[in-house]
């Protein structure tokens, strides 16, 4: 009897060309469509219901039945209050990994097998080789579209019941499959950002659901330069729309973001110098290692703490407490709390964690 693979299609090239491929290689494949947010754009078009038509007309034309599950709720509960919980803290999360962790990988996952499924598969660009020492993640072959710093935080058992047929696929490959098999969405353009702001102003998206509290903008001397709207919407290392005017005062060179008050409320800029902006390692309290069995401390591996990054040399700690250290060779620009921190040795990947301490 064929395999069953549960494809989570989301009206997108990916997931179609993943669904598609998956039927030609002879599993028994059923496309379902997560509802994972409910709000319509700017031009009250609820883009949801269009995905979801998509990937009914691609399942069609393939030969495959199509569902629609809903994790409105579980997404809201396990996500969304995660991302704002972050940025009351003042910290930058990333709430894509969270997604797959707890939506795409968990509920999803659970969905999945309750409909018997031996594999649920999804259009990310990485792969997942399963080994006698179990799952093991490694990045996808199309550097610029690889995916494994977003998977970096699930588990060995997670990824036991994963398919990523697009980790040896670069893009245009995926889109030249599309259109030879004419699915509907061959030409679709690749949704950008985060999943539930899309391409609107993220300030105000932000600004719906968290009360911003303005607050002085200081240089590191404590002088008062202007006002912020929130510390919410400033990053570390931000040069542009920090709203304190030219920078014809003092030594005449731009004014970037280098710290956040959360106590005071104080926006602390610097100007010219940004040497205040590199670190020379971080520690993560929380760090998701895949398979143990490939790793033992200390250990030298690459890592990116922000997902279009090339990889750092460095070398992993594990502290007494079970928290890891992470030490750069060379210090390392604009390092943010609350960013995902990801491991590598080679291609594979060795998990991630969540930024909870600069080390400057």
């Amino acid at each position: 009897m064929n395999k069953k693979v549960v494809v989570g299609m989301s009206g997108g090239v990916d997931s179609s060309v993943t669904a598609l491929l998956l039927k030609q290689q002879g599993y028994d494949v059923i496309g379902v469509f997560m509802k994972n947010w409910e709000e319509k754009d700017d031009n009250g078009v609820c883009t949801s219901e269009n995905d979801y038509l998509d990937a009914q007309k691609v399942a069609e034309s393939i030969g495959i039945p199509c569902y629609s599950v809903n994790f409105v709720k579980e997404y809201w509960d396990r996500v969304f209050q995660y991302f704002l919980d972050e940025y009351k803290k003042g910290r930058t999360p990333n709430p894509d990994v969270m997604c797959n962790k707890e939506i795409k990988f968990k509920a999803f996952l659970d969905y999945a097998m309750s409909l018997g499924a031996d594999y649920v598969a999804t259009g990310h660009y990485a792969k997942v080789i399963h080994s006698d020492k179990g799952a093991i993640l490694l990045r996808g072959i199309d550097d610029n579209k690889d995916q494994s710093y977003f998977l970096s935080e699930l588990s060995k058992e997670q990824l036991e019941k994963v398919l990523f047929p697009l980790g040896d696929y670069i893009k245009p490959e995926i889109r030249e499959i599309a259109k030879k098999y004419n699915l509907a969405t061959a030409n679709k353009k690749d949704s950008t950002g985060i999943c539930f702001i899309g391409e609107r102003d993220f300030n105000k998206f932000l600004s719906q659901y968290l009360p911003s509290k303005a607050g002085n903008i200081v240089d590191n001397k404590g002088k008062i330069l202007g006002r912020h709207s929130g510390l919410m919407y400033y990053t570390i290392g931000q040069r542009k729309g920090i709203g304190i005017g030219n920078s014809k005062e003092g030594n005449g060179q731009p004014y970037f973001v280098a710290d956040k008050n959360l106590k005071t409320n104080e926006l602390i800029v610097s100007q010219g110098d940004t040497s205040i902006l590199y670190s020379k390692g971080l520690i993560t309290n929380e760090f998701n290692i895949i398979n143990t069995e490939l790793v033992s401390f200390p250990l030298r591996c690459t890592v990116k703490f922000r997902y279009r990054q090339k990889d750092v040399s460095a070398t992993m700690y594990k502290l007494d407490d079970g928290r890891i250290k992470v030490l750069f060779d060379e210090k390392q620009r604009a390092v943010t709390l609350g960013q995902v921190v990801v491991g590598y040795l080679g291609n594979i990947c060795i998990g991630g964690g969540a930024i909870d301490e600069i080390i400057k």
